[in-house]
């Protein structure tokens, strides 16, 4: 069994806090790092410069949502397209970040729909996977009368969904792997434009860590600034020095948000993992606060804080 400090020490987690989720979509969603995504994972954009990318190919301002996340947000937070797919009889879908893009193509510039999700569980209940095929095919469902009407469906535009995967399982650390349509001959050699199905890919970005094989680039990147564990020098630094990005107002408010968010959700998380176990071991064991104290090695100076919270509970 457990000690009541592995229990307390257990509870130590951001699972929840929405401010903390918020502000890691709005980091992802910053174009500079959406490029990156792009260039790293996506056929279309790999040969190109990522500032290139950043400034050329995503269109409007991407971003997480339509109503502000922060008092001083003004405005709307995202362009091109909605972040909320409804439709009669469904579920509301919402997506973390949903933007439209272009991409070179050998004639004319190709148009593209790509949604990308940070996931704090790889395992939620169901096959990860299967979801991002289901908002793939909802992306697609709704260019109906949108990007095409009647029969045209020649006019359907690719759909790209990328999930940043933050705690993945010891197989699938510091990997990525791509989904999506191919061509296979069952009899004959019949060949069918390219363009005519492959028209939605789901991308898995599993993050890992230093201590993992294949810990560079992009997952690199992500890992650095999405951990709890990076300062905010640490990140500004990979950011700058590795990855050529340049700190921004913008950006540089954005990294220290998260940073201070970070270690307001692991004080919080602490504050009530203890709270838990201090009630655990006063009603199932029957002891004395004072010796519930020690058992969990509460310092001293904080048993008048915790004895005000007990007492509020």
């Amino acid at each position: 069994m457990d000690s009541p400090t592995a229990i307390a020490q257990a509870l130590h987690t951001t699972e929840g806090n929405s401010a903390y989720d918020e502000a890691c979509k709005r980091l992802l969603s910053q174009k500079i790092i959406l490029a990156w995504i792009m260039k790293s994972c996506l056929e279309e954009y790999r040969d190109l410069d990522v500032q290139e990318i950043a400034e050329k190919y995503i269109e409007g301002t991407p971003s997480i949502s339509k109503e502000p996340v922060f008092p001083d947000d003004t405005g709307p937070l995202i362009q091109g397209t909605d972040t909320t797919d409804k439709s009669p009889g469904v579920r509301t879908v919402t997506y973390d970040i949903s933007f439209r893009a272009v991409a070179p193509g050998s004639e004319e510039l190709i148009e593209l729909y790509i949604n990308v999700e940070a996931q704090k569980k790889f395992k939620p209940g169901y096959p990860l996977l299967k979801r991002g095929i289901y908002y793939c095919s909802r992306m697609i469902s709704r260019q109906s009368n949108r990007d095409f009407i009647d029969s045209h469906y020649e006019k359907i535009k690719k759909v790209y969904s990328i999930w940043v995967c933050l705690d993945s399982p010891e197989s699938r650390k510091n990997t990525i792997t791509c989904y999506q349509m191919t061509e296979r001959n069952l009899i004959g050699d019949a060949k069918e434009p390219v363009a005519n199905y492959d028209l939605l890919s789901v991308v898995m970005i599993c993050l890992g860590g230093p201590e993992v094989e294949h810990y560079e680039g992009i997952l690199k990147l992500l890992h650095t600034l999405l951990s709890n564990k990076t300062s905010e020098k640490e990140k500004q630094e990979v950011l700058e020095n590795e990855f050529d990005i340049p700190m921004t107002r913008e950006l540089e408010s954005e990294v220290s948000t998260m940073c201070n968010l970070s270690q307001s959700v692991k004080e919080e998380g602490r504050i009530d993992g203890i709270l838990f176990a201090l009630k655990n071991l006063m009603k199932n064991k029957g002891m004395p606060v004072e010796e519930a104290f020690t058992t969990l090695e509460v310092p001293e100076a904080d048993w008048q804080k915790y004895r005000k919270l007990l007492a509020g509970q």
